[in-house]
Order: C-alpha cells, then sequence, then structure tokens
C-alpha cells in the first residue's frame, strides 16, 4: 500500500524492451535504498511495482504486458525522470490517501492553467471512469494523491491543482498538453458505486 505522497523524481538509467516485457532500472538515493529488499513493492509513477535486482543505487523493475497496455510505463525511457514511493510500513502518517498501486488506466492533459501560487490541469478522461469521480474526492494522478476540484460529466473532464510542494517533488510541471498520466481510482468510492450498481440491478432485472 503506498499513502500518495511522492517521495522524488529519480532517473531511468536502463530500458530493455522484451517480448510482452519492460525490464527497466532507477536510480534512487541512499534514503529510499535503505532496507530495500528484492520482492519489495514500490510505486514508479503511481505503478506497484516489483524490485527484481538492486545494484549499488540502481534498482530494477519488470513491467509485463498488461502494465504496459493500462499505464505510461509503455512509453518508459532511459533519462526520463519518473516519481517515487516507498511502500508505506506499520504506523506510517498517511498525508494523502490509502493507494495500491493498481492504474486503472491513463488520462490525457487537457488544458494547463498556472496561476500565481499553483498549477491546474483540466485530464480528459475514459467515460467509464466518470462515474467514479466527485467534486472534493480523491483520485492518485502518477502516484500523487490529489483531490477532484472539479468534475464535468458533459466532457469527461476533471480538475486538479498541484500546489508548489507537490511541483517539486514530481514532475507535473513539465507536462504538456497531450501526455498521458496513470489514474487510479479511489478504492472505497468504486466499492460503494459498484454496489449501488448491483443493488439496482438485482432490484430491477432487465
Amino acid at each position: 500500500m503506498f499513502t500518495g505522497i511522492t517521495q522524488g523524481l529519480f532517473t531511468v538509467t536502463q530500458v530493455e524492451v522484451k517480448p510482452g516485457m519492460i525490464t527497466y532500472s532507477v536510480q534512487l538515493n541512499k534514503a529510499l535504498l535503505s532496507g530495500l529488499e528484492i520482492g519489495a513493492s514500490v510505486s514508479v509513477d503511481g505503478v506497484c511495482q516489483t524490485v527484481i535486482a538492486i545494484k549499488g543505487q540502481e534498482v530494477t523493475f519488470n513491467a509485463i504486458a498488461e502494465t504496459c497496455r493500462k499505464t505510461t510505463l509503455a512509453d518508459i525511457r532511459q533519462g526520463q525522470k519518473v516519481s517515487i514511493e516507498r511502500s508505506a510500513t506499520f504506523g506510517s502518517e498517511i498525508g494523502g490517501h490509502m493507494m495500491a498501486g493498481h492504474v486503472y488506466g491513463t488520462a490525457e492533459i487537457l488544458r494547463r492553467e498556472i496561476n500565481e501560487n499553483n498549477l491546474q490541469l483540466i485530464l480528459h478522461c475514459p467515460k467509464l471512469m466518470m462515474t467514479y469521480f466527485f467534486k472534493k474526492g480523491f483520485v492518485g494522478i502518477n502516484g500523487s494523491s490529489l483531490t477532484v476540484n472539479d468534475v464535468d460529466l458533459m466532457h469527461d473532464t476533471i480538475t486538479v491543482d498541484l500546489i508548489p510542494h507537490t511541483l517539486q517533488l514530481t514532475d507535473f510541471a513539465n507536462k504538456r498538453i497531450g501526455d498521458k498520466v496513470n489514474i487510479e481510482l479511489d478504492a472505497t468510492t468504486v466499492t460503494i458505486v459498484e454496489t449501488i450498481k448491483r443493488l439496482n440491478l438485482a432490484a430491477h432485472p432487465k
């Protein structure tokens, strides 16, 4: 599990594309390497990835076909910076909201609005996701826990605002219109919505 509080941006040092899988390495700092073991879970741009090798400060992961199909890891490249979060430990402060690193799909940046103290992003999302977004609800975007400030069901968009601290620890400031980002829906919201759908279906079968 993760908290959605990104611990920094780190450089992808190697990428190897294989049939049905991408193997890649990220150079972490000493703080994030402390206690890290093979088999541990790490959030990479919001995607839960398993550590398969550690060599010096380079940590290696595999992104399998299903992961590449649903996330931006399909386009990962050497030299790119990715957001990293180590998995939460018992007793950790939950500053964001509980996240699993299970990405539901991607959204496209439709507009960027830069204000004096924050960056506002308007994201175009797959229509099937829109059921699960609510104003002031949570969403995970590239591993960051963010508040949904607006939902436009007519145009299938959501709006989020990023404060300077978040911009310092993530790559959102460098994202452009048309770029894709990973979306993790709030699990509690998904559970409630899906339960209501099933109850309605049971009460009003076709």
